[in-house]
């Protein structure tokens, strides 16, 4: 049994390593290149404004603040307590730390754009 959920999780690890290059990402530079082509601030400017845009959410969360732009979605901190979870090499049952995590949760009119613009992406099934 341990061999076929060793053999599953690799296949699951393949599948997403195959499925980070295949999705289109955009990065910062991206979208600071976007400001300068879209709106006309010079490419230094592009690159300022896209920086100060994450260092004004990056700081809002650290002070514990949730962020909330409207039409995109949500970005919220949430607390989780201290579990218990298991060494998976020895099976030992070692104690997970309580942490802070931040999540997003998107806007129901960003779901729905997302949902009629952007094909699935396809499933190998072999």
């Amino acid at each position: 049994m341990g061999d076929s959920l060793g053999s599953s999780s690799a296949a699951l690890a393949d599948a997403r390593d195959v499925r980070a290059q295949d999705v289109p990402t955009l990065t910062k530079a991206e979208l600071a290149e976007m400001l300068f082509e879209q709106v006309g601030l010079n490419k230094r400017e592009s690159k300022d404004m896209v920086e100060a845009f994450f260092d004004v959410i990056r700081e809002a969360l650290e002070q514990g603040d949730s962020v909330k732009l409207s039409g995109f979605g949500n970005f919220q901190l949430r607390d989780k307590p201290q579990r218990p979870g298991r060494n998976p090499k020895t099976g030992e049952i070692i104690p997970i730390t309580a942490r802070r995590v931040v999540t997003f949760h998107a806007s129901q009119k960003l779901k729905a754009l997302v949902e009629e613009r952007v094909e699935p992406l396809p499933v190998d099934v072999a």
